[in-house]
This record gives structure tokens, C-alpha cells and sequence, in this order.
């Protein structure tokens, strides 16, 4: 194990902070898609993405069957994890389900207006329960 290698706990409390990740998706003949997006981990459980059927990552991802996400600190000392694993798609969501992944990132008031006015009939949440696990914590050099 690498010096900079973070341990599984390290690993799993960094990617259930509040981080945008940025979602890979295999793109057959070109280089992956890779976008930013909001998600939801807590330790020993499953990434989480609220998108909407028929966007780009959304039909990436279902025709693959995999994704991987990668959150970063982007300051000194640098962080990050990069995961990958299977996805599932729920396609069938409430509000009320979505909410938990964006009042990660906005405020109360605004997480409700936010749902309130982009939630619709196409959202669907994307899971993984990640399978590998890449790390690097420049920090433990400091030590």
C-alpha cells in the first residue's frame, strides 16, 4: 500500500463528504463522457445520482451496465476517491427520495424549491455499489 493510500474508513467517510463528483460513463468509439454531478454515498452503501431518462450519462450508463465517479479536494493537500462498480436504475421516484442528494447541496429553502422546480416524471436515481476503490491522500506526506 502506497504511503498516500487512504484506509477503507478514510476512503468512505471522504466520499460521503460533500464533494462534486464527476460521473464517467463508457462511450463506445470515442473517449468516456465524463460529467460533474451531485450524488449521495454513506459508508458501506450505494452512489447515488438523480438524472433523468434519455440524457447522454443516462443512456451511457444503462447500455454498459457500469459507471465510475471521482470526488476531489482541489486545494492543498490534494484528495481524492475514484470508484467504480455495476449500476442499477430505480425508474420510478418521488420527490421525497431525491431530496436527501440535493439538501446535501443547497440549504433547506432552496433544496425545496430546487426539487419543487426541477423534479418531473423522467427522474430516475442511478445506483453502484462501489467494487474498486482508487485513492490518494497527499496530506499523509506531511505527516
Amino acid at each position: 500500500m502506497s504511503s498516500t493510500t487512504m484506509s477503507e474508513s478514510e476512503r468512505e467517510q471522504f466520499l460521503a463528504g460533500i464533494h462534486i463528483g464527476v460521473i464517467a460513463a463508457e462511450r463506445p468509439g470515442r473517449a468516456p463522457l465524463a460529467v460533474p454531478v451531485w450524488y449521495h454515498y454513506s459508508p458501506g452503501g450505494d452512489v447515488v445520482v438523480w438524472t433523468e431518462k434519455g440524457t447522454v450519462k443516462e443512456r451511457l450508463i444503462r447500455a454498459s451496465g457500469r459507471l465510475s465517479l471521482c470526488a476531489q479536494v482541489e486545494s492543498a493537500p490534494y484528495r481524492y476517491v475514484s470508484v467504480e462498480g455495476q449500476a442499477t436504475f430505480q425508474d420510478s421516484v418521488t420527490p421525497e427520495e431525491v431530496r436527501p442528494l440535493v439538501r446535501r447541496y443547497l440549504p433547506e429553502a432552496e433544496a425545496e424549491a430546487f426539487v419543487d422546480q426541477s423534479f418531473n416524471d423522467k427522474a430516475v436515481l442511478i445506483r453502484m455499489r462501489p467494487e474498486r476503490w482508487f485513492t490518494v491522500d497527499y496530506g499523509k506526506l506531511e505527516s
